[in-house]
Parts: C-alpha cells; structure tokens; sequence
C-alpha cells in the first residue's frame, strides 16, 4: 500500500474529521454532538470534503469547522 489518498479510500479519513469538527461545532453552538454532526454532514462544507479533489481532507477540525461557520 502506498497511503496515497484517493477517492477511493477517502471514506477512512472521514468520520474522525466529522467527529472532531462536530465536537467544535457543539461546543460553539452549545448543542448536543448529535445535532452537530447531522448538521455538519448536510453542509455544503461536508459535501466538499467528501471530494478528494478539494483536498479539504488536508484541513483540521479547527479549519473545517471555520469553513462550516462562513458557509455552511
């Protein structure tokens, strides 16, 4: 195996992203990590992750949760 990141194996790298950025996101809002995860998953922040091409996988919690505060 090379750990080269593709689409293909992207999914790996997601759900610690989410958890992560949720746990940010539900302290800021002061809501459960539930609610924050739904809502992070139906963001137009979540669907650009999900693409390996916006190398967005390269950001961390802090930086996704910023992106998911400017534009959802």
């Amino acid at each position: 195996m090379n750990g080269e990141i593709t689409q293909e194996n992207l999914y790996l790298l997601l759900p610690g992203k989410v958890t992560d950025t949720s746990v940010i996101l539900a302290r800021e809002k002061n809501e459960g990590i539930l609610e924050a995860m739904l809502e992070f998953y139906h963001s137009e922040t979540y669907k650009k992750l999900e693409k390996e091409e916006t190398k967005m996988w390269h950001y961390g919690p802090v930086a996704l949760s910023e992106e998911f505060e400017e534009r959802g």
